[in-house]
């Protein structure tokens, strides 16, 4: 019963993966290299966790 309540944590995940795409393309748009690869670096931190997430989960 308490799994229906329980939030899946890739899903929190891949909304910031996905808001950190868009700030990162964003900021290329507008010229600004130094942040569209600080934007660009953080969301492949974040995608390296929702891969190591889903490698658990299958296993």
């Amino acid at each position: 019963m308490f799994l229906l309540f329980k939030q899946d944590p890739t899903k929190k995940l891949n909304k910031s993966y996905e808001d950190k795409l868009e700030s990162a393309i964003c900021a290329q748009k507008n010229g600004n290299i130094n942040d569209f690869s600080m934007f660009t670096e953080e969301a492949i931190k974040i995608r390296k966790k929702i891969q190591a997430l889903e490698n658990i989960n299958k296993a």
